[in-house]
């Protein structure tokens, strides 16, 4: 069984965490922010100071932090990751929180510069797939640390991918945020259109899923959208700051993203009416408020 570095354990973190040590692994916590949960720390959870120290004592150093100055952060602070790996060779720092493609490369030659080698490894499934397991995960880096880091990742996972070198994973992800963004935007607008119309929005939904339009997002975020269960599984400010790496992704680029945009402008609706941290299905809120019309009646 392996020694794991857990640094980041929010509404993501903390399951993987915990199906990491429902595997047999052995984790070690960073308390340099706030303290460990108390149900991750006992025979297989240790909390230390801060990420050097844990560094120091794990092979692998898995971090799950919100955004890219926070994993800027916890590697390269003066208590920090890097400080940590360099104390032995042949460890693994795996960044598996969503942040910019171009900052991640950055990083990963930064951590290699210490010996250690560097996986961009962000996942896909929301809260439910992190407490079941299922995540999805995209990784970037060199194969070999894919493959000593496998099996943490079938922890945590179901499809796992290595999509190519650093910076892949990351690119992956936003592309994955992309499609998600505007498959809610998809089923909320078609929600809003039948309601208004005067048909029942849960009967249409159940008619729209046996057919092509049927997608996970109809029948997880179309239901969230019916009945108005909008706590966050994933919160639209950080789908708008994976929206954010997109477009400007899209700029670096010289791309149109004109619905991506679209999109993140909704999305923009919901936090100027105090929606930040609903569930990003909540993205049909952002639609009734401008239709001035609910299509749960309240």
């Amino acid at each position: 069984m392996a020694k794991i570095g857990f640094i980041g354990t929010g509404i993501m973190g903390k399951p993987m965490a915990q199906n990491l040590q429902n595997a047999g692994h052995t984790l070690f916590f960073s308390e340099h922010f706030e303290k460990a949960p108390a149900e991750l720390v006992g025979d297989n959870g240790i909390a230390l100071a801060n990420p050097k120290e844990v560094a120091q004592e794990a092979e692998f150093i898995i971090v799950m932090v919100p955004d890219t100055p926070q994993v800027e952060d916890v590697l390269f602070r003066k208590d920090g990751i890097a400080e940590g790996v360099g104390a032995g060779a042949g460890k693994v720092v795996i960044d598996m929180s969503s942040i910019s493609p171009t900052a991640t490369k950055k990083f990963a030659e930064k951590v290699k510069a210490t010996g250690a080698a560097y996986l961009d490894a962000p996942v896909s499934g929301g809260e439910v797939g992190a407490k079941a397991a299922t995540l999805s995960i995209m990784v970037g880096g060199c194969p070999n640390a894919f493959e000593r880091a496998l099996p943490l990742f079938q922890a945590m996972g179901k499809n796992i991918t290595r999509v190519g070198g650093n910076g892949d994973g990351q690119t992956a992800k936003v592309a994955n945020q992309i499609i998600v963004a505007l498959n809610i935007q998809a089923v909320a607008e078609a929600l809003l259109f039948a309601a208004k119309n005067g048909a029942d929005p849960a009967k249409v939904r159940e008619a729209l899923s046996g057919g092509f339009a049927g997608s996970k997002i109809l029948d997880v975020h179309g239901e969230r959208m019916i009945k108005g269960t909008f706590d966050p599984g994933f919160r639209i400010s950080l789908h708008q700051k994976d929206l954010n790496l997109a477009l400007s992704g899209a700029k670096e680029l010289g791309l149109n993203l004109p619905n991506t945009a679209n999109a993140q402008q909704v999305f923009s609706t919901c936090a100027a009416i105090g929606g930040s941290n609903w569930d990003h299905s909540a993205l049909i809120k952002g639609l009734e408020h401008m239709a001035n019309f609910n299509i749960r009646g309240e």
